[in-house]
């Protein structure tokens, strides 16, 4: 299925150059594509080079792929169904999401409205193709240190990038969701504001998200907290990568009405989190994740105070 889903953001001929990387997909990372630069693929956290007949190598060959202006104007043009218009929002927030939740990120020359605040990009040159990886289990270890006597704490996830902290929120919401040793199923409402979470497409999860979650995608963070509060009678609210005093104030009407959260952040260390705006004491847990051996790991869970549970 990922493989197909993989093949299917690539038009026509182009697409013959990814039919022995996409049979890597469960590997796969990224495909960064930059306009007249080499096609580069991280793929079980190694770079490679792709070359014209789709084979890949570590280093730059004589035969290496450079993807050409045209090209890239085609990736681009397939992704948004031939239809660049429809998608001129999503492109203005700088990505797109694709059928399996896979992520693409552009760049290129930025089109401003008339309120200064970015509209729409042109001549966009680069891509970050992110491929979405559902690990059921992830959370298992968590589980355990997030719940006392059968009820949910409130948590914190704090990661840098790419250290599994979405893939971890995933898990622990269809856990938390359909219900586990540790407590009862609840109803969980989750704000994907950018379509990372659930992977919807057309409305429905392309991950599994358990049977008591409902989701609003593509929806801001702010926003989306308080109409599911108000419309879908949540008992756990999830959101990804918090981080401004408007997210704090959100947090603090949820708690305040008895809900529990579920959130993410960017940064590495406890100091980070005052830092970015976000009041630690909301949080009952806080766990930081990170990398080993380039794998993603939990690296310790922490009371609010500072006491360490884990790690």
């Amino acid at each position: 299925m990922k493989e197909k889903q993989i093949l299917g953001m690539f038009p026509g001929r182009i697409r013959e150059r990814f039919r022995v990387i996409a049979k890597m997909a469960d590997e796969l990372q990224e495909i960064r594509l930059i306009a007249g630069g080499p096609v580069r693929v991280i793929c079980s956290n190694k770079e490679y080079f792709l070359n014209v007949s789709g084979e890949f190598s570590s280093i730059i060959a004589g035969s290496c792929w450079y993807l050409s202006v045209g090209e890239m104007e085609q990736i681009l043009d397939h992704v948004c169904s031939y239809s660049r218009y429809a998608y001129e929002e999503e492109i203005g927030q700088g990505f797109l999401t694709v059928p399996g939740g896979h992520r693409i990120g552009v760049a290129g020359a930025v089109v401003l409205g008339e309120d200064g605040k970015v509209k729409n990009m042109k001549y966009i040159r680069y891509m970050n193709i992110r491929i979405a990886h559902e690990v059921i289990g992830a959370a298992d270890v968590l589980m355990p240190l997030i719940h006392e006597k059968g009820r949910l704490c409130n948590t914190l996830l704090v990661a840098p990038p790419g250290c599994g902290k979405t893939t971890m929120l995933r898990d622990l919401i269809r856990q938390i969701s359909d219900g586990s040793r540790w407590a009862a199923g609840k109803q969980v409402g989750v704000v994907d504001e950018r379509s990372e979470i659930a992977g919807c497409f057309m409305g429905m999860p392309e991950n599994r998200m358990g049977i008591r979650t409902v989701i609003l995608d593509g929806c801001p963070k702010v926003q989306g907290m308080m109409m599911l509060l108000r419309s879908m009678a949540p008992q756990v609210i999830a959101v990804d990568e918090i981080g401004s005093s408007m997210d704090k104030q959100a947090i603090l009407s949820i708690l305040q009405c008895g809900c529990q959260v579920i959130a993410t952040m960017h940064g590495s260390a406890p100091e980070e989190i005052e830092n970015r705006g976000i009041d630690r004491t909301m949080f009952e847990r806080i766990a930081f994740l990170g990398k080993k051996d380039g794998i993603c790991v939990l690296k310790n869970v922490q009371k609010p105070e500072g006491d360490m549970i884990y790690g």
